[in-house]
């Protein structure tokens, strides 16, 4: 069940015609009417509304998923190779209920390194991909399959295959003797964590699932009815607040949950230069810039969600349908996401597979500096000076999230230099997150790119680039269709990654 409370509902008028619109909405949601987001939408959501049933249809895999766990009970660790709604979702259970799953959902050779390690007789790769044709993913299984079989074990004992019916992926994987777990196919990658995509890992963790569907199930009833906590914040988040929400999950059991929240809403509505944009914070009173509704799941905030985790899924999958209603934008769409994906694939053809020499225009350092600028501060003061009164900048780290994981400690400090909403994303998984928000949504943002050199790089087994020429195509053509938008965009390239994120914070710091 869902418990909603905090100062924000006193703002919250149940005879205003527009709350009374989303009571009709979600009695439609319920239904699942097409129309909702219009005559445009109806095809897209006419084969991605079976989210809504996933509390109870997904309880058919139960006896598969028990099965799994039975032929893979001597694995002790699991190694998940997806992005956007393929990783987000399991990864936010595993740390609720302390499963042990590595979360692969980058191409930072430094951060792949830590997946390679370890026992692989003891461990079971699960690879998650609606289609198989994401470029992270189908390297991560071609690298898997290649160093399995370079340990003399077969692939076929290690690997899972989790992708929708008759894909690319499901009938290759099915004619190899892979084992392949379907998902359902009308049901959309970030509404998919109950589904197959986020029940699959749970239950090689370890995880006893049926847990996350029976309260999502419970919420679910709550949610059909006309007093459906969705509906009150929807009306909030669409009419009370403004482009910058902030969420903080530190007081709560779900860590994680609030990357998966930020990926849900940004992508599903940042669009048509309208939506929401999440700012996660690391904990309560942490400077967030600009003004924000503070929404937690625990202790006291403008809006605190109540709730466990299978809960809290399908309670946000819900709210974010409405507030597509209330937005008039299409929740299941993603058309900007394929920008950095065609500007990837450009690079990789002109470069011929290998990386060419950069030269930044400034180095200090361990840094270098691609912006017109002569020191890592001052590229950092140009970032700030160029953001709009109503914008915020984005804080992109291509970098390895274990090891290099005080560079996040950025976000903090560029929210107390700028008084400008923060985003903090790890490189390249926001591309199937907040990328989209970054080039649909309010067109107000300013773009920090970090990427580094890697100490051992790592060959795409069947491609003719690697994983750090991966990386670096991925962050630049990226840059390019944020520059293409006439964004500004600074990049800091770390030569040497502990020295320069040092560097980097001492920089921002010394800004006054």
């Amino acid at each position: 069940m869902i418990s909603i409370h905090g100062d924000a509902l006193s703002r919250i008028d149940q005879v205003d015609p527009r709350f009374q619109n989303l009571v009709e909405a979600n009695h439609r949601l319920a239904q699942k009417d097409v129309t909702l987001w219009g005559a445009e939408a109806a095809v897209e959501a006419a084969v991605r509304l079976n989210w809504i049933d996933l509390p109870e249809q997904s309880r058919s895999l139960l006896p598969e998923l028990d099965a799994l766990s039975a032929k893979f009970r001597h694995c002790t660790r699991v190694i998940l190779c997806g992005m956007g709604g393929s990783s987000l979702g399991p990864e936010v259970i595993a740390a609720t209920y302390r499963g042990n799953i590595f979360v692969l959902d980058s191409t930072d050779p430094n951060y792949i390194a830590h997946a390679l390690q370890g026992d692989f007789e003891k461990t079971v790769v699960v690879v998650s991909s609606k289609s198989g044709g994401t470029i992270e993913t189908a390297s991560q299984r071609a690298l898997f399959e290649s160093h399995l079989i370079s340990l003399g074990l077969n692939p076929q004992e290690h690997m899972v295959i989790v992708t929708d019916p008759n894909s690319p992926l499901d009938i290759d994987a099915r004619s190899r003797g892979f084992i392949v777990i379907n998902a359902d196919p009308n049901v959309g990658g970030r509404f998919s964590a109950l589904s197959a995509f986020g029940l699959v890992p749970a239950a090689l963790a370890g995880i006893d699932v049926s847990v996350l569907l029976d309260s999502a199930q419970e919420a679910h009833d709550q949610l059909v009815k006309d007093q459906s906590p969705a509906i009150s914040v929807a009306y909030l988040l669409a009419y009370f607040a403004d482009q910058y929400l902030t969420f903080n999950d530190s007081q709560s059991k779900m860590p994680g949950l609030s990357d998966w929240i930020e990926q849900l809403v940004a992508e599903s509505t940042g669009k048509n230069y309208v939506g929401r944009l999440p700012v996660v914070i690391e904990e309560t009173g942490a400077p967030a810039g600009g003004q924000a509704m503070h929404i937690a799941f625990a202790g006291k905030s403008d809006l605190v969600i109540e709730g466990d985790l299978g809960s809290q899924f399908i309670f946000w999958e819900w709210t974010t349908a409405l507030l597509g209603v209330a937005l008039s934008v299409d929740p299941f769409n993603q058309p900007n996401v394929t920008e950095a994906k065609n500007q990837t694939s450009t690079l990789l053809n002109e470069w011929l597979g290998a990386l060419p020499q950069l030269t930044p225009s400034q180095r200090e350092g361990a840094v270098g500096i691609f912006a017109p600028a002569q020191t890592v501060a001052e590229a950092i003061t140009l970032a700030i000076d160029a953001v709009a009164t109503d914008g915020y900048i984005a804080v992109m780290a291509y970098l390895d999230r274990t090891d290099d994981s005080e560079i996040a400690q950025l976000r903090r400090v560029l929210a107390e230099k700028s008084g400008r909403p923060i985003t903090f994303g790890w490189g390249p998984r926001f591309l199937h997150s907040t990328g989209q928000f970054h080039k649909g949504g309010q067109q107000n943002g300013v773009f920090i790119q970090i990427t580094a050199d890697s100490t051992g790089d790592i060959e795409v087994p069947g491609k003719e680039f690697s994983f750090q020429t991966l990386i670096m195509a991925q962050a630049l053509g990226d840059a390019r269709a944020l520059e293409s938008r006439g964004f500004t965009v600074v990049r800091l390239h770390l030569y040497e990654r502990e020295v320069g994120v040092a560097e980097i914070l001492a920089a921002a710091r010394s800004i006054t």
